[in-house]
């Protein structure tokens, strides 16, 4: 046989043939015929099975499977959604008479006011202006006049946000809005929106674009009590809705997002930003839509609407107690409803509800007599024009339950709308160093020197002296203290309290860092949101209410237990009462802080600003009390934050031009040189006090520092400046005893050296890394 031949025949063998299976002896030997062909196809076989298991659960969820679901889902919601539309109906509206009136009520019970009346006169549209109708198109709805009535996106949005808890959060279109003014309510629940959904479309069916725009624009709520733009033209700009300007209706149209917050007349600077802003944003969309020229657009300025008009039976001090009682409530609402801003007032505003108040009635005559006999009567605006500029604010509050038991917002809420009790444009000065004091304790902050900061922590008193940060740098700030007095290079920080020496706590406020004494402000319950850490912000330059500053001080006064006043003590619609929050909230600072604090505070009226009109009162009968002064720059505002143990008061004076409403400087009212802190606001805050607050009460401290228990002690002679223009205001007297026992242990000795007797001559400047003041209570003090 030839080669060929027997390759040819190996080759159609080893096709017949099985190959050899493989044994554990020589790789030729234990090859069964077939065997390879039987292996490969148990393979085979085993790939199958493990496949089948492995696609078991993907023949469950196959893409024709979760395509057929989706679709029956979606057949299913159009079936429901098909039989929802079938079943409900356009209701007949009435919005007009379903406001009902509310009602105010003193904390015992006794009806303090009834406030019902709805402010509306229906309009046709033909008597708006085109121009006027379209800002409201512009702000709201700019696909109005083609769209089928609803936002399908907007809606579906809006019932995520409320099967999640967030609220609404926009995508109306002025159909749906109609509708939820003028058929349904304010409820935000998934079956209202379906309703209002459901309502809208056959609306939009069955009534002109006209008529829906009509019934928007007069059921709406614009703030002031005015229902309907007939009644918010009378009331912004004291003119018929047909003699409205684009302009005037720009900030109409604007105004319905948030009406109180955007009413120029009490809106904060933020609410002017806001409504500012979305005025040019209503006149831009305008424009975009060809609805206004360029060139008309360029020429508009914004229409600062009249001052308001008081509703009638809110007279004297009523309308400020129901202002501020609706504003608590609509945050609330908003708070825990999920709702907006707008729809939080329209639902409040003439809804039925029986509000009580906080308001207890015997003080809050005796803070009103106050004002009346300590600075209104002396007065006399047609002798001084000065005096009728102004403004007096106060708010009091019980510390340990953070109620407000009486208020003060201006002379007449009919005569002067914006309430001084909770207005922040205002600087609350020297009032503001409590608060610098207490970050340096809570923070366990040290001077430059590396000395722990406390009430008898030396520092420099000089006035314009120059504020250095921890390098030794000058930061470019050397305030002035008042009249440009100088108390010497050696002051404990308890004497700079008492004489509110500027220099002192500007140098204090860097040492601590200003944004832990902004944290700390914040904390007690000022809105310092938008501060920057700035050293200025020391002297109170800031902004802030006497609200802000009674909750400051009632913080305080509570042992470190935030306080936020409150004068709502139940809010009832319906049979439902609205839950409102605790006042008094967690420890934001330690109780050893805020009990120094209100220590050291008790010298400001013992032997400091104060001590005139307060400590030397008649009417104090030995009362415990602390407090501070502060006197603002240009004498725009004077303070005084004053407290018993259970009793914290916030007054305020504020001069405000009768006519602008601009800020004014308050020289020669009453005939005096100026307004300070210790004349008018701290002789109306004894009136009131010494009144009402409970006698033979005192402080429970947890501290060893403070002239509560410890004597002021000043190192060299210095005049005490009191605020109250006095023959005896520059006569130094000495300090009273101490007014309190300390609660935990008695005042710390030195024991390091002996103390060093004060002299009469001026100290020598010590150097802050090696010597030790001479001190009789602190070796640790510091310059």
């Amino acid at each position: 046989m030839g080669r060929a031949e027997e390759r040819r025949a190996r080759q159609r063998g080893g096709r017949r043939a099985a190959p050899p299976t493989r044994s554990s002896g020589t790789p030729s030997e234990g090859i069964a015929p077939g065997g390879r062909a039987a292996a490969r196809k148990a393979a085979a076989r085993g790939k199958k099975s493990t496949k089948k298991g492995k696609s078991g659960i993907r023949r469950l969820f196959t893409w024709k499977k979760i395509l057929g679901a989706f679709l029956g889902f979606c057949l299913l919601g159009i079936g429901a959604f098909i039989v929802m539309y079938m079943m409900i109906d356009v209701p007949k509206g009435n919005a007009a008479a379903q406001k009902q009136s509310n009602i105010y009520e003193y904390s015992d019970g006794s009806v303090m006011a009834r406030v019902g009346d709805t402010n509306r006169e229906i309009v046709d549209l033909a008597e708006v202006p085109k121009s006027v109708q379209r800002t409201f198109v512009a702000a709201e709805n700019k696909s109005f006049y083609t769209d089928s009535g609803v936002d399908l996106k907007g809606t579906a949005r809006g019932l995520l946000n409320t099967l999640s808890g967030k609220g609404k959060q926009g995508g109306s279109t002025i159909t749906q809005q109609y509708v939820k003014n003028f058929y349904l309510d304010q409820d935000q629940t998934v079956s209202r929106k379906l309703r209002e959904l459901v309502i809208s479309l056959k609306v939009d069916r069955t009534t002109s674009k006209d008529d829906i725009l009509a019934g928007y624009i007069n059921t709406s709520y614009y703030g002031r009590g005015a229902y309907g733009i007939q009644a918010a033209a009378q009331d912004y700009y004291r003119v018929d809705a047909k003699k409205l300007s684009v302009a005037q209706g720009a900030y109409l149209a604007a105004l319905l997002q948030a009406p109180s917050q955007y009413d120029w007349a009490v809106a904060s600077k933020t609410g002017k930003e806001l409504v500012t802003a979305r005025w040019n944003y209503v006149l831009d969309n305008m424009v975009e839509q060809g609805w206004l020229s360029k060139a008309e657009r360029d020429d508009m300025t914004f229409p600062v609407p009249k001052e308001p008009k008081a509703a009638p039976g809110l007279e004297g001090q009523k309308g400020y107690l129901v202002k501020l009682a609706n504003q608590q409530l609509e945050k609330q609402l908003v708070k825990t409803q999920g709702i907006t801003q707008d729809e939080a007032e329209a639902r409040v505003e003439n809804s039925g509800w029986t509000i009580t108040l906080n308001i207890e009635k015997k003080k809050q005559v005796q803070l009103e007599k106050a004002v009346k006999t300590q600075l209104i009567s002396k007065l006399d605006p047609k002798k001084r024009s000065v005096d009728k500029n102004v403004q007096a604010g106060a708010v009091s509050v019980d510390p340990k339950t953070g109620k407000i038991v009486a208020l003060y917002g201006g002379q007449d809420y009919t005569k002067h709308f914006i309430s001084n009790a909770n207005r922040t444009d205002y600087q609350p000065a020297s009032t503001f160093k409590p608060v610098i004091l207490a970050a340096a304790l809570e923070d366990a902050a040290e001077t430059q020197g590396g000395k722990a900061i406390g009430a008898n922590t030396i520092y420099d008193g000089t006035s314009k002296r120059q504020v250095v940060d921890s390098n030794g740098d000058k930061v470019g700030f050397a305030p002035e203290n008042e009249d440009d007095h100088d108390y010497g290079k050696q002051v404990t920080v308890q004497t700079a309290m008492n004489q509110s020496i500027n220099s002192v706590f500007a140098q204090m406020g860097v040492d601590v860092g200003m944004d832990k004494v902004l944290e700390t402000a914040t904390k007690l319950g000022m809105d310092t949101g938008k501060l920057r850490p700035l050293p200025a912000y020391t002297l109170g330059t800031m902004g802030a209410s006497p609200i802000q500053m009674a909750g400051v001080y009632a913080t305080l006064d509570n042992h470190g237990k935030q306080v936020t006043p409150t004068i709502i003590k139940s809010a009832e619609q319906g049979g439902t009462e609205t839950r409102m929050p605790d006042p008094i909230g967690e420890q934001v600072i330690s109780r050893e802080a805020a009990d120094t604090v209100t220590s050291v505070l008790t010298g400001v009226v013992a032997d400091g600003t104060a001590k005139v009109s307060v400590a030397e009162n008649p009417a104090r009968d030995g009362r415990k009390v602390a407090g501070k002064t502060g006197t603002s720059d240009d004498n725009l505002s004077a303070w005084f934050n004053g407290f018993t143990p259970d009793l914290v008061t916030s007054v305020g004076l504020f001069g405000e031009d009768a006519k602008t409403g601009a800020q004014t400087k308050m020289y020669k009212t009453a005939g005096l040189p100026r307004v300070n802190g210790g004349g008018f606001p701290a002789q109306i805050w004894a009136a009131y006090t010494f009144g009402v607050a409970a006698e033979n009460s005192k402080f429970d401290l947890d501290t060893d520092q403070g002239a509560a228990v410890q004597p002021t002690w000043t190192p060299s002679p210095t005049p005490t400046r009191s605020e109250t223009p006095s023959p005896s205001a520059t006569t130094k007297k000495p300090s009273e005893t101490p007014s309190a026992t300390p609660t935990t242990s008695a005042p710390v000795t030195p024991t390091t050296s002996a103390p060093v007797t004060p002299t009469t001559s001026a100290p020598t400047t010590p150097d802050e890394s090696t010597t030790s003041p001479a001190n009789p209570f602190d070796p640790n003090g510091d310059q």
